[in-house]
């Protein structure tokens, strides 16, 4: 039988206050970058030091935390819980973050910047340092391997007429992801339309390749009146290679997308 540790401990950073100025012969070798995780409340606790290391009393301050993308783009921002009740010692110079798990819902995995600073009553700000070489922006990866979360949505958005004579329209073939659905599979579809009066038919093909002979069966079929204002989605079960939907009616203009989840 396998042993394989795990750890559970506080995200704990330290980042050093300016107030009370520098001492140079002590100077830290690097300071570690943070990490969060995609799909989870991520808990971040910081400790406030003087340029001896010491805990600096932060009771009643105002603690900012920022972090900026590539592009310079702000995409969190938070004001700091504070620990520090001003008088018990484990607790001095401690505040903490919580990155919430739809904060990081649309961040994609990537590296940030981050930085730190304390505000006054009039707003004015104090910025804080990762390490003694005056080092102010940290980094930050998010990552999205722990919970990678839900596959991405196909859209669907084109459709052709089957034949000249054959009043009916198809859209492209999408992938049914058979590998990864069990017996019970569930496909998921939303369907956008503007006025569109007709039927829109899901069909489903156990063929491995799709050409102009594959054979397509019925999986279950919509009707629409034309006065629909809200989407309208449809689920429906099975194991199948390659799902499409074909209209009765024309959809150009009126069929506006269909999103897809396997």
């Amino acid at each position: 039988m396998q042993l394989i540790p795990r750890y559970l401990y506080k995200n704990q950073i330290d980042v050093i206050s300016n107030d009370t100025g520098f001492v140079v012969e002590y100077r830290p070798v690097y300071s570690r970058d943070l990490k969060v995780y995609k799909g989870v409340d991520n808990k971040i606790q910081f400790r406030m030091l003087n340029a001896d290391q010491k805990p600096v009393n932060i009771f009643g301050k105002i603690i900012d935390f920022e972090a900026f993308d590539d592009e310079k783009d702000q995409v969190l921002k938070y004001e700091a819980t504070i620990l520090d009740d001003g008088s018990t010692k484990s607790t001095k110079g401690l505040f903490y973050i919580t990155i919430t798990e739809n904060d990081l819902l649309n961040i994609k995995a990537q590296y940030l910047k981050y930085t730190i600073y304390l505000v006054d009553s009039n707003n004015n700000k104090t910025l804080t340092y990762n390490d003694e070489h005056f080092d102010a922006v940290g980094i930050m990866y998010v990552n999205s391997q722990s919970f990678p979360g839900p596959r991405s949505t196909y859209s669907v958005t084109q459709f052709q007429q089957l034949s000249f004579d054959d009043m009916t329209w198809a859209s492209e073939s999408l992938n049914a992801e058979p590998a990864i659905n069990g017996n019970e599979a569930l496909h998921t579809a939303v369907i956008y339309t503007e006025g569109y009066v007709g039927d829109i038919t899901v069909q489903a093909t156990l063929e491995n390749q799709i050409t102009g002979t594959t054979e397509w069966a019925d999986i279950d079929t919509i009707t629409f009146s034309g006065t629909e204002n809200e989407p309208t989605p449809i689920n429906f079960n099975g194991v199948f290679s390659y799902l499409r939907f074909v209209a009765d009616t024309d959809p150009a203009n009126t069929v506006t997308k269909i999103l897809v989840r396997n």
